[in-house]
């Protein structure tokens, strides 16, 4: 995660260690896209289930979909949360969300086809926060939050962006809170690994 800046405890940089435990939490926050993208990549990392595919996806280094672009909420020795995020720098660039992150968009499946198309260039995007049940309510999920616009700040850029499903009310009223408004939407195409339908709503604020 570039723009660095002091962390205090319990939020730390994420290390390689981390990476299946950022794989779980990511999934959670993905409503099972995450695991639907790194099934179908499953002949690249033979013997290897989806999570442990996340897991060395996270291991990389030289892309956005990265441990270092990641901070982790740990307490009591557990990483309990996440949040990953970084720069949509252009846009000539390729898509750089896990969650879009398959082939070309001109073969893109029809399942991450929404996720290609809901992304705002020069944003520092919110590609996902997640937390352990058990720790929700606590104010984590704000102070990841302010992390994010705070690097944002450091790295120049004005407008935070993020996807946020229909069907999750609670999470789009905690993004509405925090100053974020749905600038587009786009219809999810149904499948078995993904946990909602409706619409992805893409989210943005300054």
């Amino acid at each position: 995660m570039t723009g660095e800046f002091k962390l205090e405890a319990p939020f730390r940089r994420a290390e390689p260690k981390d990476c299946l435990r950022i794989a779980e939490l990511f999934n959670i926050a993905g409503a099972g896209v995450p695991e639907y993208v790194w099934t179908n990549l499953a002949d690249e990392y033979p013997g290897l289930s989806p999570l442990e595919i996340g897991e060395q996806r996270y291991l990389r280094e030289d892309i956005a979909f990265s441990f270092r672009n990641t901070v982790v909420a740990e307490i009591d020795g557990k990483v309990v949360g996440i949040l990953i995020a970084f720069p949509i720098e252009s846009e000539d660039e390729p898509s750089q969300s896990e969650l879009a992150e398959t082939e070309p968009e001109s073969d893109t499946p029809d399942v991450m086809r929404p996720f290609h198309e809901l992304e705002i260039p020069g944003s520092y995007y919110i590609c996902g926060v997640a937390l352990s049940p058990e720790h929700r309510g606590r104010g984590l999920g704000t102070g990841f939050m302010e992390i994010a616009r705070n690097t944002a700040r450091n790295e120049g850029l004005k407008t935070l962006s993020l996807i946020a499903f229909e069907q999750n009310p609670r999470a789009v009223k905690l993004y509405e809170k925090l100053g974020f408004d749905i600038v587009d939407r786009r219809p999810l195409v149904p499948h078995p690994l993904i946990q909602y339908t409706g619409k992805a709503l893409l989210m943005a604020a300054k």
